[in-house]
């Protein structure tokens, strides 16, 4: 099972590998949801990982509030994506909507920017669609796992219901995303998973990948 851990900062990344964190992401400012870490960060991250033989994953996002985005907050999201990749990131995280409802136009566009041949060391870089998924309305979540996973995005980070919401109420709603997903997308519960019930989750869910700043059991 790959564990996913959610760090803010360099400082427990070491310690989090060491007890078995096979994938960090890195996103700032947790308190509001996640936005972009700073160079330095996603520099010490790769170097550490090019060491230590984990992924990172790097958010971008300009900002806390809304998955709504202006022509000058995408003009950063551009050029965040373009450094996260030239740093050596495995991937990038981003979510985008438009008038609450998936932005289609700004996901592929992003998208066919860190898959581009020759884009960053590893010509080009996985993208991960983070919990702005869980904003989109219910009735519409399915057909976006079909469009993401055609649109060649790695996985979805879910919590698969309210954010606050405890995890073990969204497993339905999870175990359905699963399925529709049929091995074509990953999907990557996170929000109330902790070292203590992740395989549990895992189990229940049959996912091999979970998320969260508790995933492992540090020091």
């Amino acid at each position: 099972m790959t564990r996913e851990f959610c760090a803010e900062n360099m400082e427990l990344v070491p310690a989090a590998v060491a007890a078995g964190a096979a994938r960090i992401e890195l996103c700032d400012n947790l308190a509001v949801g996640g936005t972009t870490p700073s160079y330095g960060v996603i520099e010490a991250a790769t170097h550490l990982a090019e060491r230590r033989g984990f992924d990172v994953m790097c958010m971008v996002r300009p900002r806390g509030g809304s998955f709504e985005y202006t022509r000058d907050e995408v003009k950063i999201m551009r050029s965040d994506l373009f450094t996260a990749a030239s740093l050596g990131v495995t991937g990038v995280v981003f979510g985008c909507l438009r008038d609450g409802h998936l932005d289609h136009e700004l996901t592929s566009e992003l998208v066919d920017m860190a898959h581009a041949p020759g884009f960053g060391p590893r010509h080009g870089v996985e993208v991960t669609f983070h919990m702005a998924f869980d904003a989109l309305p219910a009735d519409e979540q399915l057909d976006a796992i079909d469009w993401l996973a055609e649109q060649g995005v790695t996985r979805i980070l879910t919590h698969g219901g309210p954010a606050g919401t405890p995890i073990e109420d969204n497993l339905d709603r999870l175990r359905s995303f699963v399925e529709r997903a049929a091995g074509r997308i990953t999907i990557l519960p996170g929000g109330g998973i902790t070292w203590e019930n992740a395989e549990r989750i895992a189990a229940e869910l049959g996912v091999s990948e979970v998320h969260g700043t508790k995933i492992v059991r540090l020091p």
